[in-house]
């Protein structure tokens, strides 16, 4: 199972999308048959096994093991990852692009950075799974408190400063066997009604595959 699976193709996200068939998804961190799964959601077996079918069609869903009971065979099914993200790509061209707004401070051109991330990140991230190699990336996550706006605009003027200058350094357009990267930086308030941890050093992630 992957820890995430980035959604590209529009039948596959409408499939997972359903609330019943997300739910069906959830339960299946771990290993269920049709039986045990029409308990925990209280949908007959049937409409669960219907549920799977179209589930499995899209792959989102692959037999862990089977069971002979009485006879009869017992398929215990399990989800292709633990958590989904739907790509822009499933969207096609109605996807939101950062090249229609260039304002670094607009709320609109950061979601629309961050669904360019999610859609190119997406995509090399199963072409690493089926190569089973590492993606070279590093993600940076913390909060923080600004006492005032003008301590908030100092501070993005020094980060932007501080980036520049890295870039600067370490960038090099003429190397021969050189691999361009993206560095997208965000800064957001946090919504009203989610808890965040005390600030402290920004924890760095590699991503696994």
């Amino acid at each position: 199972m992957r820890s995430v699976e980035v959604i590209a193709e529009p039948a596959t996200a409408a499939t997972a999308l359903d609330p019943v068939r997300a739910r069906l998804l959830a339960e299946l961190r771990a290993p269920a048959s049709a039986a045990e799964l029409a308990q925990r959601v209280g949908l007959a077996r049937q409409k669960v096994n219907y549920h799977l079918r179209r589930l499995e069609e899209q792959g989102l869903v692959e037999v862990a093991e089977t069971r002979l009971w009485g006879g009869l065979t017992e398929r215990r099914l399990v989800a292709s990852a633990a958590g989904y993200v739907v790509s822009p790509d499933a969207l096609g061209a109605a996807a939101a692009r950062p090249g229609t707004s260039g304002d670094r401070l607009s709320a609109s051109y950061l979601v629309a950075l961050a669904a360019r991330l999610v859609r190119e990140i997406g995509g090399m991230l199963a072409s690493a799974a089926g190569r089973d190699a590492r993606l070279p990336v590093l993600a940076l996550d913390t909060s923080l408190q600004f006492r005032s706006p003008d301590d908030r605009a100092a501070f993005a003027e020094e980060l932007a400063s501080t980036v520049v200058r890295l870039a600067a350094r370490y960038h090099d357009e003429s190397a021969p066997d050189g691999r361009w990267h993206r560095l997208l930086v965000g800064v957001h308030p946090v919504p009203a009604d989610v808890d965040v941890a005390p600030a402290g050093t920004p924890a760095a992630q590699e991503e696994d595959r």
